[in-house]
């Protein structure tokens, strides 16, 4: 097999080209700002505001409540009005910070930053905890964490994930073909905690301007290199992606950096060149609003708390009554019932179809076609263990290696009897975690 791609992956339409070639616009948020305490994996931030308090653009409003946390920072100015639960892109109810925009954006004074090269990898590791950053790819591991390895000596490779695999997604590429210097100096202040590693920005290859334009802001840069990956879906997945450039396995009880990697989202490494360089928190991000639903697919810098409704209207609204709407893409997004939902950290799209074409499909019996197992880059028999989970036969479904899925969807994608074989799974995984923390 061929290096820079892995085996299995599917080939989806991508929808890319509905909103691929629109330069991302600012949009200013219109109503109350929501900041939802938990925008990331592990413990909730803790608020230090109380209602009625003014905040400014980029001051602290929520601390991180551990070391696996992260810091939340107001992206508008504006008087608290309370602390309350609010709905979530997954459903679930969390408790959220609300403040009334008062619509003149007052920002906070930055701190001075001294050159890169003057700042220590521990100096450049506690400006990205201050600035709350986190995986904007995914779900959002604090930054700071994935950056401190027990043994950063053994790093060999600081991947940046430029892939965007999943479809109808152009934020990262928009990011990359309007900012590419910043994601180049953004991962220089990563190698700057890994000085022994070696930089590289993995793309995948229908994005070869993209490509081009990075080659050309990391040129003359020693130990920063360009790689063109081949496009397939889940390219962007970290143990695909890490197989694919470096030829180095891991499995679901191994870290990238057992291995000697560390990856990160290209739009968190813009992240972490804001905080390092300018002193700036992460307020906001690059959202795709699109979809055959939505009357002018764009991409929009949106200000964290910004809700969804005023996306779809500042894209030209609904062009008619979408059946389906996705936060994310259409394989690992989350599908919302209100679109009174506020955009956090990792919300990278909002995804508006006008049918729901999963749902107009009846699941019949699996015909042992094992197409499932021909798609599935984590090598296991999805169809199997769909059957455990629908059993709830968990031993049997550990024994098999359940929990090497990686939840990209290829196995639901491809079935024949359209089986909802990822969703079994995915409930079965949550179940085996919940039970081994009992013990």
């Amino acid at each position: 097999m061929a290096r820079l791609t892995f085996k299995g992956g599917i080939h989806p339409y991508d929808g890319k080209e509905l909103s691929k070639d629109k330069p991302v616009r600012d949009v200013l948020p219109q109503g109350d700002m929501v900041y939802p305490l938990s925008q990331h994996i592990g413990a909730p931030a803790l608020p230090v505001v109380k209602k009625g308090d003014y905040v400014q653009v980029g001051q602290v409003i929520a601390e991180a409540g551990g070391f696996v946390s992260a810091s939340i920072h107001a992206s508008v100015s504006g008087v608290v009005k309370g602390i309350e639960r609010r709905l979530t892109v997954t459903g679930t109810m969390c408790g959220a910070i609300i403040v009334e925009n008062d619509g003149k954006y007052t920002e906070i004074a930055r701190p001075e930053r001294k050159p890169l090269e003057n700042l220590t990898g521990g100096e450049i590791l506690q400006y990205i905890r201050e600035a709350g950053v986190v995986g904007m790819g995914g779900a959002g591991f604090p930054t700071h964490v994935k950056l401190s390895p027990k043994e950063p000596e053994k790093i060999d490779y600081v991947l940046v994930n430029c892939a965007e695999c999943e479809p109808y997604l152009t934020a990262d590429y928009r990011r990359m073909m309007e900012e590419p210097d910043k994601i180049v100096a953004g991962l220089k202040a990563v190698l700057k905690i890994f000085p022994q590693a070696k930089g590289i920005l993995a793309v995948e290859d229908n994005k070869k301007d993209a490509a081009a334009k990075l080659r050309e802001a990391a040129a003359g840069e020693t130990g920063i290199e360009v790689k063109v990956l081949k496009t397939k879906y889940p390219q962007g997945a970290e143990r695909q992606l890490i197989f694919a450039v470096t030829g180095r396995k891991i499995n679901s009880s191994m870290l990238p950096a057992d291995v000697g990697c560390v990856v990160d989202n290209c739009d968190t490494v813009y992240a972490i060149y804001q905080a390092v360089y300018n002193g700036r928190p992460l307020t906001e991000r690059i959202v795709t609003v699109t979809g055959d639903a939505i009357a002018e697919p764009q991409n929009f810098r949106v200000r964290t708390g910004t809700n969804y409704a005023e996306l779809a209207d500042a894209a030209g609204g609904f062009k008619s009554q979408p059946e389906k709407i996705v936060s994310g893409g259409p394989m690992m997004g989350f599908a919302l019932y209100s679109l009174d939902v506020p955009c956090t950290k990792t919300s990278s799209a909002l995804l508006c179809l006008t049918k729901d074409e999963a749902a107009a499909y009846e699941p019949s019996n699996c015909i042992n076609c094992g197409r499932c197992v021909s798609v599935c880059p984590g090598r296991v028999v999805p169809s199997r263990l769909a059957d455990f989970a629908e059993r709830h036969d968990e031993e049997a479904f550990v024994k098999a290696d359940g929990m090497e899925c990686c939840e990209c969807g290829c196995c639901s994608y491809i079935c024949p009897a359209k089986r909802p074989l990822t969703q079994y799974i995915k409930s079965m995984r949550k179940i085996v975690l919940v039970n081994r923390k009992k013990k």
